[in-house]
């Protein structure tokens, strides 16, 4: 009577075990916690946002990190003189500034955040320097790479740019200015170190040349 229990009982078990098999189950001792479905950022405001109390503005457009990506953002600045004249210094200035400013809160709730730190300043090219550079307070290559990403593609894609997705820019030293290129990759790798292609030449000087002196006559 023990024998059939017995035999009985482990038909069963091997039974329960190729069901369990058919249906692509794998039985396990530990307790698993597969925890949170993993959450996406969207990446994208609905509006336009400010970095001041007034709404008044021009539309300027900067490029911040949203999932590990630079992401082209549009804002009003309430500058409007970085529209009056096509000044690429001033305009540089007034886009330097929306990266130092903190997000807002729309851009905060979208997953956008800036790696560019102050104290930062942009001002004009060096005498000598190709038309179009831009000079920063700080070295660009001591920047943080995401910062000088944010930078490189900001300045590349508005009238402070040099042409060609690219941007001319050198430090207060006396460094020669390089020629940032943003390109698609850059946008989706921005800690990596923004490449660089051959900065144009400096225009040669409109002055006259001088003369070689004259060989003097010797008497015989």
């Amino acid at each position: 009577m023990r024998r059939r229990t017995f035999g009985r009982t482990a038909l069963t078990a091997v039974a329960l075990a190729a069901v369990v098999t058919g249906c692509g189950i794998r039985t396990t001792s530990v307790p698993v916690d597969a925890g949170a479905a993993p959450s996406r950022v969207p990446c994208s405001t609905t509006e336009g946002s400010t970095t001041g109390s007034a709404v008044q503005g021009v539309p300027v457009r900067v490029f911040l990190v949203c999932g590990s990506q630079l992401e082209a953002v549009d804002r009003r600045s309430p500058l409007p003189e970085e529209k009056a004249g096509g000044d690429p210094v001033r305009t540089a200035r007034g886009l330097l500034a929306q990266l130092l400013a903190e997000p807002s809160e729309s851009e905060r709730q979208a997953g956008f955040t800036s790696a560019v730190r102050g104290p930062l300043v942009v001002s004009g090219g060096h005498r000598g320097d190709p038309a179009g550079t831009l000079r920063l307070s700080r070295q660009p290559e001591d920047l943080a790479p995401t910062a000088l990403s944010q930078l490189v593609c900001t300045f590349a894609e508005s009238s402070a740019g040099a042409g060609g997705h690219t941007a001319l820019l050198g430090g207060p030293g006396a460094y020669e200015p390089k020629r940032y290129r943003c390109t698609t990759e850059l946008r989706e790798r921005p800690e990596s170190a923004p490449p660089t292609a051959p900065a144009p030449t400096p225009e040669p000087s409109t002055a006259p040349e001088s003369a070689p002196p004259a060989a003097s006559a010797t008497a015989p």
